[in-house]
C-alpha cells in the first residue's frame, strides 16, 4: 500500500471513514464480479483496463473512474488504467468536480468549451485522471482487452453488448441528478461519491498481489 501521506490529505481522511462491513452482502456479490476480473488479470500479470459506462458520461461513470484509479494506487495494484464513457457524449457535470474537490482532489480545467477537459489529481506525484465526456467507444478509450462496468441501469439496458469488452459487469448506482437544483443537491452528490469510493476501496482491498 502506498503511504497515506502520498494521497491528497482530504482523500486520505475520507478513506479512514469507510466502513466496508456496512456494504450489504447482496451488493458484495455484485462487486465480486469485478474483484474476480481484476484478480485474474493480476494473477496473469496482465494490464487491467476498466471502462466505466453510463448514459451521458457526466456523473456516475466519472466518479467511478476517478475513485477506482485512486484506490488502485492506494493499494498499489499495478497496471490499472481506468476510463469512462457514455452511450452519448455531453459534459462532465460541474457539481461532480466540485464534489471531488471537497474530498481533496486537485482539479485543473485544461480546456474550455461545451465539453471541457479536466485533470484530476489524487496524489501530487501520480498522473492525473483525465476527465471529459465521451462515448464508450471513443478513440480515447481502449478498443479491446477491457472490462465494461455499467454504472447506470439505463446504459446497462441499452447496451447488452459492448464491442471489444472481455467482460461486461453491471455495477449500477442511483443517479444524483435526481436532486439537481434542490436543497439536497450538495449532500446527495457527496453521498453518491462516497458510496462509490467505499465500494472501490472494498474491491481493491480484496486483490492479492502475491
Amino acid at each position: 500500500m502506498i503511504a497515506k501521506n502520498k494521497l491528497n490529505a482530504g482523500i486520505a481522511e475520507a478513506i479512514q471513514t469507510f466502513e466496508t462491513n456496512a456494504i450489504p452482502e447482496e451488493r458484495k456479490s455484485t462487486l465480486k464480479m469485478l474483484i474476480d476480473y481484476i484478480q485474474d488479470k493480476v494473477n496473469n500479470c496482465e494490464a487491467i483496463r476498466l471502462n466505466f459506462i453510463c448514459t451521458h458520461n457526466s456523473r456516475r461513470s466519472h466518479l467511478a473512474q476517478v475513485w477506482a484509479q485512486t484506490m488502485a494506487s492506494y493499494f498499489n495494484i499495478m497496471s490499472v488504467y481506468c476510463y469512462s464513457g457514455g452511450t452519448e457524449a455531453t459534459a462532465l457535470f460541474p457539481i461532480v468536480s466540485e464534489t471531488l474537490k471537497k474530498t481533496g482532489f486537485i482539479i485543473t480545467k485544461i480546456s474550455k468549451g461545451e465539453n471541457p477537459v479536466y485533470a484530476i489529481k489524487y496524489s501530487a506525484n501520480e498522473h492525473p485522471v483525465i476527465g471529459f465526456s465521451k462515448t464508450y467507444d471513443s478513440d480515447f478509450n481502449p478498443t479491446s482487452s477491457y472490462a465494461a462496468i455499467m454504472t447506470c441501469s439505463q446504459a446497462d439496458k441499452d447496451c447488452p453488448f459492448i464491442p471489444g469488452a472481455e467482460k461486461r459487469i453491471p455495477i449500477t448506482f442511483e443517479d444524483p441528478k435526481t436532486f439537481d437544483n434542490t436543497s439536497q443537491q450538495t449532500e446527495k452528490y457527496m453521498e453518491r461519491s462516497l458510496q462509490i469510493a467505499a465500494e472501490m476501496f472494498y474491491i481493491f482491498s480484496k486483490i492479492r498481489t502475491n
